[in-house]
C-alpha cells in the first residue's frame, strides 16, 4: 500500500511538472522584444522567422497577406514578410491589435 502512495505522488509530480514546462514553452513566443530593425524593405533572420508562429490573419484583423506573403507572430510582434525571401512588408507590435 505505502509503494502504491509513493508511484502514485511521484506520477501526480512528475505530470504537474511537465505540463507547466510545456505551459510555459508555449507562451515565451508571446514575450514582447522590441525590433526596431524589422522595416518594410528589411530581411528578417531566418533564426526569428522559424521562431516565430504563423497566424491566422483574419482573427487577429490583419490585412490579407499578398501571394508569396505570410504572417508570423515573433517576439510578440507580427511580421508580414515574403516567405521565400524574408523580405517584410509590415511590423505591428502585438499589443496594439487586440
Amino acid at each position: 500500500m505505502r509503494l502504491i502512495r509513493k508511484v502514485l505522488a511521484f506520477s501526480t509530480l512528475a505530470a504537474t511538472l511537465s505540463t507547466g514546462l510545456a505551459f510555459a514553452q508555449d507562451h515565451d513566443h508571446d514575450h514582447y522584444v522590441r525590433h526596431d530593425e524589422w522595416k518594410k524593405g528589411a530581411h528578417i533572420n531566418h533564426e526569428d522567422w522559424e521562431r516565430g508562429q504563423q497566424v491566422d490573419y483574419r482573427h487577429y484583423h490583419l490585412n490579407a497577406p499578398p501571394r508569396g506573403y505570410e504572417w508570423r507572430q515573433v517576439d510578440g510582434n507580427y511580421v508580414l514578410a515574403a516567405a521565400a525571401t524574408g523580405v517584410i512588408a509590415t511590423a505591428i507590435v502585438a499589443s496594439t491589435i487586440h
